[in-house]
């Protein structure tokens, strides 16, 4: 009985067990479903996860293969398409200043179109406002109208993120219209963290380009100028350099790289080694000037050079110096040329102004002297005495009037000249000195030679004084060597006479003032120093050049250049003031009345003297001004005045003057000068008066004179 009570107590106690582990594993259950769910939420999650850092991986190497900018942005704007499913994005990379326009870099899907825009920094859509923001900008169409992106360019649904680097903004990345017409958080985070990524790389682009730029830039530079320049390290060698420092040593350029500049440049390693310790201890030494025989074109005479050097500055123990290295020959040959210019413009001036002084008493003693010569009574020993005053009275003339031609500032004459036919006359005058000398003259005349333009007697004189410093120079040679004299002429563009010699050469001392008047190598009362100076001012008349050259097997080398004479160039007709030979005619035994302007008591007296022995009158003018008055007044049969005389205040040449009063008088005058400047002789040309050119001797004023007073009687 108790049994059968028992039974149902552990019946219900077995239900309530079983209740309680039902419930148990309905827990167990539902916590097991949550938790699977929980896990397939994380492993979705963690495959989202490394699908945006497969992707995100997948874009740096795509970005890390290239520096170029094109690509760059094309490869971040493709990626973020197809990331986030959207329809369309452009990347629009900003300006280098504030203000500047946007251009749209990139673009893709719907909003290809807008590829290469650029936009004004004041447009009021998406993509220029959201440059001016600090984090992503998104913008959803809620119903209401579509969002401007840029211009006329609008969109349902867009995010817009800036792209910053370094805190600079680069540009801006926008994503529209997505593929659910929304952007989710991971979206959101995938494009601020593709954004980020692709600001650093995309300003390292930017700087890439920018040192790309500046090095193609200063390797343009350095190509491009006309000056060597090297880069050498510590030992001197070159690590870098121009073309043009290729080109003055006449080879290739990656030749010259690895050379010792030293070396290369004056045959001596330790030639720059000076300059170079100076420049790599900071000083600023000064340039190096030489000469060097290693340049192209420079194997005959050489070359000079100028070599300037600065160290490189640099955090490391690098001593890399940066050398420039110019030919200055032709720079120093200009130099040279306007020193000499400027020296013989010097003596020119006080030759121009002393010629006058000087010709005034050499007129009176030459012309004395010769009067006194003509007089019969004079005893033979005295006559000695004067002869010798008036030989010597010439001499000091011919020096005065070679002064005077080295003064000239342009040649009396300019006519089309044969050079070639100047330079054989002259030769032919000069063989028979040269043949006692035992010199050989070899020539080399070009053929089919131009004319120059210019006076035919001044560049004889040219060509006369080259030979003659020549000849000069090989009659110094001893036994063994020869004595030759080499005259050449040639044609490029300009004509080229050239006169070498095979003497001793001239010194570096001696180049230096070869052209400078007065300066001479010769003992004294052998020369005056003033041939070559002449030469030098006649060529430069005739607006060419002359210039000294050295050869390296010795003897001296004088180049003269002139312009050939300009197409239809004609023969002027003959000046009325030019005082050539002409055979005069008889004297007339009718007596004259003479009007003598000059301010020279001792001309005067010569003057008053020779014409007054022949009986005629000679009336002497206070001044210019006197004169006037006195050729108003008429009745003279000549009218010998001096070239300078003036009147008042100096305004008119007394001449000039008096053929603008007097037109007729012009037939009645000789002017008398010892120096017809420039602006004198265009006068005198001008007014078609003859001129005598003092000192000149009584026989020349007796001629002159008798041929005018012929020419009168027959007008």
């Amino acid at each position: 009985m108790e049994s059968l009570l028992q039974r149902p107590i552990v019946f219900a106690a077995l239900s309530v067990v079983t209740l309680g582990l039902a419930a148990a594993l309905w827990r167990l259950w539902i916590r097991l479903v949550r938790s699977e769910r929980e896990r397939s939420r994380a492993a979705e999650e963690l495959n989202r996860r490394l699908s945006e850092l497969f992707s995100l991986q997948e874009l740096s190497y795509v970005l890390s293969d290239s520096l170029e900018l094109d690509r760059i942005v094309e490869q971040v704007v493709r990626y973020a398409v197809r990331f986030l499913d959207a329809q369309g994005a452009l990347l629009a990379l900003a300006g280098d200043a504030p203000g500047d326009v946007l251009r749209v870099a990139a673009a893709e899907g719907t909003l290809v179109t807008l590829r290469g825009r650029a936009i004004p920094a004041d447009d009021a859509g998406l993509v220029v406002r959201s440059t001016h923001r600090e984090h992503l900008e998104l913008v959803r169409n809620s119903g209401g109208e579509p969002m401007r992106l840029v211009g006329d360019v609008q969109a349902a649904s867009a995010a817009a993120v800036p792209l910053r680097a370094h805190g600079v903004v680069v540009g801006t990345l926008v994503i529209a219209d997505p593929k659910e017409g929304v952007f989710v958080a991971e979206d959101l985070r995938l494009l601020s963290t593709l954004a980020t990524h692709a600001a650093v790389v995309i300003a390292n682009a930017r700087f890439f380009e920018m040192v790309r730029r500046a090095k193609e830039q200063w390797e343009t530079a350095f190509d491009a100028l006309s000056e060597g320049i090297a880069v050498v390290d510590d030992e001197g060698r070159v690590r870098r350099a121009n073309r043009a420092l290729a080109g003055l040593l006449g080879t290739t350029l990656p030749n010259v790289v690895g050379t010792h500049l030293g070396n290369a440049l004056f045959g001596q390693a330790h030639a720059l080694l000076e300059l170079l310790d100076a420049a790599r201890r900071g000083d600023h030494p000064a340039p190096l000037v030489a000469r060097s025989e290693h340049l192209a074109g420079g194997v005959s005479s050489g070359r000079t050079v100028r070599v300037n050097a600065a160290r490189i500055p640099s955090a490391t123990r690098d001593q890399s110096v940066v050398v420039l290295v110019e030919d200055v020959t032709d720079q120093q040959a200009m130099e040279t040329s306007l020193i000499q210019s400027e020296k013989l413009a010097a003596v020119g001036q006080l030759v121009s102004g002393v010629a006058h002084e000087l010709n005034n008493p050499l007129t009176s003693i030459a012309g004395l002297s010769e009067f006194l010569l003509e007089q019969k009574e004079i005893s033979k020993k005295d006559r000695g005495h004067l002869k010798v005053i008036h030989e010597q009275a010439q001499r000091a003339g011919r020096i005065v009037r070679d002064l005077l031609t080295f003064a000239r500032t342009g040649p009396a004459e300019r006519t089309p000249v044969d050079l070639n036919d100047v330079v054989q006359r002259t030769l032919q005058l000069m063989a028979y000195d040269l043949k006692l000398k035992d010199i050989e003259v070899r020539r080399d005349l070009g053929a089919a030679l131009p004319h120059v333009h210019g006076d035919r007697h001044n560049l004889q004189q040219v060509v006369l004084n080259l030979v003659t410093n020549a000849a000069q120079a090989v009659a110094e040679n001893g036994k063994g060597r020869a004595r030759a004299i080499t005259v050449s002429t040639w044609f490029d563009d300009h004509v080229h006479l050239r006169v070498a010699d095979t003497g001793p050469g001239i010194s570096d001392v001696v180049a230096q003032n070869v052209f400078t008047p007065f300066f001479t190598t010769k003992e004294p009362g052998k020369g005056t120093g003033l041939g070559l100076s002449i030469t030098y001012s006649i060529v430069e008349n005739h607006g060419g050049h002359i210039t000294l050259e050295r050869p390296s097997g010795g003897g001296a080398a004088f180049r003269v250049d002139l312009p050939p004479a300009p197409a239809g160039a004609l023969l002027p007709a003959p000046l009325p003031g030019a005082d050539a030979r002409r055979s005069a005619p008889a004297p007339s035994s009718a007596k004259r009345t003479i009007l003598l302007v000059d301010d020279d008591p001792a001309v005067r007296r010569m003057v008053k003297a020779l014409f007054g022995r022949d009986g005629h009158a000679v009336e002497v003018a206070r001044n210019p001004q006197h004169a006037l008055e006195l050729a108003q007044r008429g009745g003279f049969d000549l009218i010998i005045a001096d070239a300078r005389a003036a009147t008042r205040g100096g305004g008119k040449l007394f001449v000039e003057e008096l053929v603008a009063r007097r037109p007729g008088l012009r037939d009645r005058t000789i002017v008398a000068t010892g120096d017809v400047g420039a602006a004198t002789e265009e006068t005198l040309t001008r007014l078609g008066l003859r001129y005598l050119r003092k000192p000149f001797n009584l026989r020349d004023l007796r001629d002159e004179a008798a041929r005018l007073w012929a020419a009168t009687a027959l007008s």
